[in-house]
């Protein structure tokens, strides 16, 4: 009798075949999972680069304001000659929201009562740090000598502050910008006090 011959083992030609396909498969498994990683480190940088481009990179202009005024010295005229000459003590704020310092020079604070420039001050060039708010205090001398009748009778005396105040922002220490902020306040001098401080 013939006998059978029994097919091939783990050790012969027949296994060779599923152990190839078990090895392409891993090896595409890995494959996709390389890329799978890579899509995703691609997507957390570019997130990352968005996040710091929206936050820490983009300049913002410095808001320069009146935050504070205070007067002395003040001296109203008659009914018959309306005038006014009284020291004006300012308190200004240069507010950085930068990632960066923010470096401004000489600027020259012009006092105006309607239209008409009243007295003057100079804020000196010195810098706002990243992320803070540098206060000055300035002293202006204010001479109205064409206090119109109506402003005298009431006790209200518009005025308003105005400047330029033009600098650099440095940011990372690497990339610097230009910027200028205007001020642009008014307020009204009522019973030797200031009252209504509104800048825009």
């Amino acid at each position: 009798m013939t006998e059978t011959q029994p097919p091939y083992t783990a050790t012969g030609y027949g296994a060779t075949t599923n152990t190839e396909a078990e090895t392409d498969h891993r090896k595409r498994n890995q494959r996709t999972k390389c890329l799978v990683y890579i899509l995703l480190f691609i997507l957390f940088q570019t997130a990352i680069i968005t996040l710091f481009a929206l936050t820490v990179v983009k300049i913002r202009t410095p808001k320069f304001r009146v935050t504070d005024a205070a007067v002395t010295n003040f001296n109203g005229g008659t009914t018959a000659k309306p005038s006014l000459t009284a020291r004006l003590n300012v308190e200004i704020s240069v507010k950085n929201t930068n990632f960066g310092r923010y470096s401004y020079r000489n600027a020259t604070v012009v006092i105006k009562y309607r239209g008409t420039a009243v007295g003057s001050a100079v804020v000196r060039r010195s810098r706002a740090n990243w992320r803070s708010t540098k206060k000055v205090n300035v002293e202006v001398d204010l001479n109205l000598v064409n206090l119109q009748t109506d402003d005298l009778n009431a006790g209200s005396i518009p005025i308003t502050c105005e400047a330029k105040l033009r600098g650099r922002v440095e940011v990372v220490w690497v990339m610097k910008k230009n910027k200028s902020t205007d001020m642009n306040c008014s307020m009204i001098i009522a019973a030797q006090q200031i009252r209504n401080i509104v800048c825009v």
